[in-house]
């Protein structure tokens, strides 16, 4: 399974963004049963993408709603070089997330 840096404010999570040039940040809440099946599902398929770092945040965190748009969690956000590429919120179809990841990820490798 793919390795989780947990992530504890904004601004680490600008950091995180920064030092990595493709990064998935997940968002959810400690009382979230969705959350909770999620992220496994999440860290397993993003063993096929080893360049992609994967970011864990509580949504409950001072900023993280308002600087991130979460209306509802889980939410989980791809970022290449900065900038935000891929949005999926709280219902998540991995296959279709899994093509979509393949898109992103060739483009960035080309």
């Amino acid at each position: 399974m793919k390795d989780v840096t947990e992530l504890t404010s904004v601004v680490s999570i600008e950091k995180f963004i920064k030092d990595h040039a493709i990064s998935f940040i997940y968002i959810s809440r400690p009382q979230c049963p969705v959350c909770h099946a999620v992220l496994p599902q999440l860290r397993v398929l993003l063993t096929r993408f080893p360049s992609i770092k994967l970011g864990h945040i509580n949504a409950d965190i001072e900023g993280i709603a308002g600087r991130f748009s979460v209306f509802t969690v889980p939410v989980l956000l791809l970022f290449i070089e900065g900038t935000e590429c891929l949005r999926e919120a709280r219902f998540v179809h991995f296959e279709q997330l899994e093509q979509k990841l393949n898109r992103a990820y060739q483009l960035y490798e080309e």
